[in-house]
C-alpha cells in the first residue's frame, strides 16, 4: 500500500521530552481547494454560516451525502479550510488512502480542526518507535480513530506500558492492538487490567485474554463480571479456569446462554449439571445451539449412548462432527460389534485422545482388525489418508 518510511517522511533529531523520533512531512499533492461552486441554497435557512461552510467542505472532500455531512457537522465547525487541509495533508502524505480518511473524519470529525503536529503526529511517532512500521500505523489508525482522541500522555503510552508487561516484546504488542480495534482509545482498558491484576489473575492469564478475548478490556462493567464468575464457583482467580469462565460469560448474551441451557436440558440435562459441566470446561459453552443439539442428537439417536456421560467431558461438543466424533465413533462401534471392546467401556475416552494415541490404542493394538479399522477411519474422515503405520496426512 505504500512504500518505505523514506517515501513519506524523514527523521529528524529526537524530541528529547518525549525520546522518540520527530517526522517531517514532505509535501504532495495539495489538498483540492473548497468547492465554491457547490450552493448552499439546498441548505436550511436556519443553518448558521458557520455550519454551511462545515457540511459544504464536507461533501466536496470527502463525498459525504447531504444527510451524513450534516450530522457530521454537529460534532466539528470550521470557518476556513485552513486546519482540515493541514489534517487530510498529514494523513495522505503518510500514505492513508481516501477511504481511510473519509472513515477517520466519520468516526473523529474533531480531529479536522486540531493541531496535527501536536494530536496527530506524536502518536505515529510514538507507534514507530515501538516497532509499528508506516503500514501498521495506518492500519491501527485507521480501524481505530478512537486513539486520535485519546491523549497520548494518560492514555496511550500508559496502556501500552501497562500490557507490554505480559509480552516479551514490543512487536508482540503491536500485534495484538493491529487485532483489536478497542485498545487504544478507551481509559477502561487501564482500568480493567489494573482491576484484574488486583482481584488475583495472574500475568500468564493476563496474557491468554489479551490475545484471546482482547474486547473484555473495553467492558465497562468488569466489576460485575467477576462478581459473576465467582457466584458460579470459580473463587480462585488465579486458576486458568478463571478466565477461561470470563471470556466465556463476556463472550455470550444472557439470551443466548440460555437458549444453550435450553438445547442441553431438551437432552436430559439439569441447570445443576450444566453449571457443573461449566465448571470443568468453560469454554464448551462458547459452542452454537445448532453445533451442541447436532452433538447430542448423533450421540443419543446414531450412538443410542447417555447425553449425561458428556456431563464429565463437555469439551467434546466442541469437537467437529465430521472430522473427529463420527470417524472415531464408527471405529468405537466397529470394535464393541466385534466384542474387542466392552460396551460399558468409557465411551469417551476415544474421543478426548489425541489422534496418535487413538491410532495407537484403538487401530493399531487389534492387528487382525487393523485393515478393517484404518479403511473404515479412513472413509470417515472426509478424504484424509491414514497409512498402515497409524499416521494421519492431511487437515484435521
Amino acid at each position: 500500500m505504500m512504500g518505505t518510511l523514506s517515501c513519506f517522511c524523514m527523521f529528524l533529531p529526537h524530541d528529547k521530552s518525549r525520546n522518540t523520533p520527530m517526522l517531517k512531512i514532505k509535501t504532495l499533492n495539495p489538498i483540492p481547494n473548497f468547492n465554491s461552486s457547490l450552493s448552499l441554497k439546498c441548505y436550511s435557512s436556519t443553518t448558521s454560516q458557520q455550519n454551511q461552510f462545515t457540511i459544504s467542505y464536507l461533501v466536496a472532500n470527502f463525498g459525504f451525502s447531504l444527510e451524513t455531512a450534516t450530522e457530521v457537522s454537529k460534532r466539528v465547525h470550521f470557518k476556513t479550510s485552513e486546519k482540515p487541509d493541514s489534517v487530510i495533508l498529514i494523513f495522505r502524505n503518510f500514505g492513508f488512502s481516501d477511504s481511510q480518511i473519509n472513515h477517520i473524519v466519520s468516526k473523529a470529525p474533531n480531529i479536522l480542526t486540531c493541531n496535527p503536529h501536536k494530536r496527530i503526529l506524536p502518536k505515529f511517532e510514538f507507534l514507530l518507535s515501538k516497532g509499528a512500521s508506516i503500514s501498521d500505523v495506518v492500519e491501527i489508525v485507521g480501524r481505530s480513530p478512537r486513539i486520535l482522541y485519546s491523549s497520548l500522555d494518560n492514555c496511550t503510552i500508559p496502556t501500552f506500558q501497562l500490557v507490554r508487561k505480559f509480552f516479551a516484546s514490543n512487536e508482540e504488542v503491536i500485534q495484538l492492538i493491529l487485532k483489536c480495534r478497542c485498545f487504544f482509545g478507551h481509559y477502561n482498558v487501564m482500568n480493567n487490567v489494573k482491576l484484574l491484576l488486583d482481584d488475583g489473575v495472574t500475568d500468564s492469564n493476563m496474557r491468554y485474554l489479551l490475545l484471546n478475548r482482547t474486547v473484555i478490556f473495553s467492558s465497562y462493567d468488569m466489576r460485575s463480571a467477576l462478581d459473576m464468575v465467582k457466584k458460579m464457583g470459580f473463587n480462585d482467580p488465579s486458576k486458568v479456569n478463571f478466565s477461561l469462565a470470563l471470556y466465556a460469560i463476556t463472550a455470550t448474551t444472557k439470551s443466548l446462554w440460555n437458549a444453550k441451557v435450553i438445547v442441553f436440558k431438551r437432552w436430559g440435562w439439569s441447570d445443576e449439571m450444566v453449571l457443573e459441566a461449566f465448571r470443568k470446561r468453560p469454554l464448551f459453552m462458547l459452542s452454537s445451539t445448532e453445533k451442541i443439539d447436532k452433538v447430542m442428537r448423533f450421540w443419543v439417536n446414531e450412538l443410542g449412548w447417555n447425553s449425561l456421560t458428556l456431563v464429565k467431558r463437555p469439551y467434546i461438543v466442541t469437537f467437529s462432527l465430521e472430522k473427529r466424533i463420527i470417524p472415531r465413533a464408527s471405529v468405537v462401534l466397529y470394535l464393541i460389534s466385534k466384542g474387542l471392546i466392552e460396551k460399558n467401556v468409557e465411551l469417551c475416552t476415544p474421543f478426548v485422545v489425541n489422534e496418535k494415541a487413538f491410532l495407537q490404542k484403538y487401530v493399531q493394538s487389534f492387528k487382525g482388525e487393523r485393515h478393517n479399522l484404518l479403511k473404515l477411519y479412513q472413509e470417515k474422515m472426509d478424504g484424509k489418508t491414514i497409512k498402515e503405520n497409524g499416521e494421519a496426512s492431511g487437515s484435521y
